[in-house]
């Protein structure tokens, strides 16, 4: 059995790819699988890929008939998968040479460890602000504490998972993007142990990425939050975890109306009013006995249930006067 298998997904990275493709094919640990998914890339992406592939016979490239998103071209590479586990590189991204043999090795030096967190680094144009992500030291968490502390971003979403979890909880595609970040909480969830390896995976940050982007595909964070919800229902977890994750929700509204707030004035009626509609659903769907009393009471974070005009009146100042405030300073 192969031990690890590499997902890949691809679109318009053609700028980045060979420097991703390179760090994959040097990796000490040789038993590998690469599965690449051009996404309908319109640039030279396919060609670096089928290149690549002819050079190194563990890669594997698929392509889609149309640009669908890194969730649907990642849960299209699993149907190849064959390694005993499985972990994502973004196409701009890439790993140090022995990541995968680290991580492979604490797999194995813990059977019943389900998760492994790489060292992400931040990798910047100016190699000078390279930094680590900020994450405290730990060697396990369970799966319960490791899903708490990623819903406040304590630990990141990069990773290797085995297999069989992969493919028994693939990829929540409800919006193109962010929806990733529910299957990582999923995955930890049901996980026995989650642990940390040195290897090192490194996160380009690219200015020109949806996610660096002040785009209204941010609204879509919300919609994101509300899959995640239901999936945790489906899964029938514990009232203190839906709880948790309800205030998670209501914080996450409040930051939408302040995204909304700051770039209302750059976008058109048309998008603002899409924004509006999703913040809207949210604070109507919010189950507002859940919260705690800080994010029940406090000005600014009251939802206010049942009265919208009024809790936009309220985001309004809200936010008025924290601007006020920093200019004063």
């Amino acid at each position: 059995m192969v031990k690890f298998s590499v997902l890949v997904a691809v679109y318009n990275a053609e700028k980045y790819l060979k420097r991703c493709l390179d760090s994959l094919s040097q990796q000490t640990l040789k038993d590998i699988q690469v599965i690449c998914v051009d996404d309908a890339s319109t640039d030279n992406s396919s060609l670096i890929l089928k290149e690549h592939a002819r050079r190194d016979s563990r890669f594997f490239v698929l392509s889609l008939d149309q640009n669908y998103g890194p969730g649907h071209a990642r849960n299209a590479a699993m149907q190849y998968v064959e390694g005993e586990y499985v972990c994502f590189v973004d196409s701009d991204d890439w790993l140090d040479c022995e990541t995968l043999e680290k991580a492979y090795s604490v797999f194995v030096d813990y059977p019943c460890t389900d998760c492994v967190l790489f060292d992400v680094i931040y990798h910047y144009d100016d190699a000078s602000k390279d930094c680590h992500y900020p994450m405290e030291p730990f060697d396990v968490k369970s799966g319960y504490d490791a899903f708490c502390d990623s819903l406040t971003w304590k630990i990141h979403g990069v990773y290797a998972v085995r297999s069989t979890i992969q493919k028994q909880y693939p990829y929540d595609e409800t919006c193109r993007i962010y929806s990733d970040d529910n299957t990582t909480r999923i995955h930890y969830y049901v996980s026995r142990e989650v642990r940390r390896t040195s290897g090192i995976y490194y996160y380009y940050q690219n200015p020109s990425s949806v996610t660096h982007r002040a785009s209204t595909s941010q609204y879509d964070y919300l919609i994101a939050n509300r899959s995640m919800k239901c999936q945790l229902l489906s899964l029938g977890v514990s009232l203190d975890i839906i709880n948790i994750y309800e205030n998670v929700m209501w914080l996450n509204v409040v930051d939408l109306y302040m995204f909304y707030y700051l770039h209302r004035r750059k976008n058109s009626l048309e998008e603002n009013r899409y924004g509006m509609s999703i913040i809207y659903e949210s604070w109507k769907n919010i189950e507002y006995k859940k919260l705690t009393p800080l994010n029940r009471y406090k000005f600014g974070y009251n939802p206010l249930p049942g009265h919208w005009k009024l809790f936009r009146l309220e985001e309004e100042c809200y936010f008025f006067l924290k601007r006020l405030f920093r200019r004063c300073h």
